[in-house]
């Protein structure tokens, strides 16, 4: 079998999942790259890819795309890494830059933004450098590990996942492992009980991976904050939100949806 080309999310959510992988009989046939999400995306979109942990947003974008993996980067209420930032109340601010790393975030805040607080301000594509541009009635969406200490800087913090479970009493699925190509059945599971066992040794990365901050507790983020089965809810949970993104729900190979 020729080698599957992977590309994954380089944040911290993701370590788990690459740690299985790169730490079972599966790795030797694997070509992985990591990049930020909207270049995963980018990467399956154009074909470069066989098989990714990509934006769910994406999926209206490909013609005949599988999700294929019972593994997420999920949230259940608070996800602590995708955030709106603002030094006013939400109802008071005017323009809303939007993290240019991720299409499902950015999409998200707009259904909340329309759908939960009935608000439309301005929003303005960010590029690097645009969370020193946040303040006064300029708020910013900011995702993954660049959020990591932010909250001590704004006075107001907006969680996204916590928002959106207010919102609809429902999970959230951020990324999912999608292919753009059916895989082989027994690939699916080796790269099942590879993802299922990195998960498992979260106790071990807690001391493997260093704290990005002095006051962030890996451990807690992964346990609390990072749910990463991809379970009825949660697949309820992304039908629900690909239907608030479109005229109607993609037809998506994957059992459940």
């Amino acid at each position: 079998m020729d080698k599957i080309r992977l590309t994954a999310v380089s944040y911290l959510n993701t370590k788990p999942l690459l740690y299985g992988l790169l730490n079972s009989t599966l790795a030797p046939q694997l070509d992985l790259e990591l990049n930020i999400p909207s270049v995963c995306a980018e990467k399956l979109t154009r074909g470069e890819a066989d098989l990714a942990l990509v934006p769910v947003a994406v999926l209206p974008e490909l013609d005949n795309p599988h999700v294929i993996s019972d593994y997420c980067i999920g949230t259940v209420g608070a996800v602590k890494t995708v955030c709106i930032y603002s030094d006013v109340p939400i109802q008071q601010v005017e323009t809303v830059y939007l993290d240019h790393h991720s299409r499902t975030s950015v999409q998200l805040t707009k259904v909340l933004l329309r759908d939960y607080w009935s608000l439309s301000p301005a929003l303005l594509p960010a590029k690097e450098g645009y969370i020193k541009k946040i303040g006064g009635r300029t708020a910013g969406l900011v995702i993954g590990d660049r959020t990591i200490g932010l909250e001590q800087q704004f006075k107001y913090v907006y969680d996204l996942g916590a928002i959106w479970m207010k919102h609809t009493g429902l999970p959230f699925v951020f990324a999912a492992w999608i292919s753009n190509r059916p895989l082989p059945a027994a690939f699916v599971r080796r790269f099942n009980k590879a993802l299922a066992s990195g998960v498992a040794q979260i106790e071990k990365l807690k001391y493997l991976l260093p704290s990005p901050h002095p006051d962030f507790s890996v451990e807690e983020y992964f346990t609390k904050y990072i749910s990463y089965e991809f379970d009825a809810a949660k697949r309820q949970a992304l039908k629900h939100f690909l239907a608030a993104i479109a005229d109607k729900t993609p037809a998506i190979s994957v059992a459940g949806l």
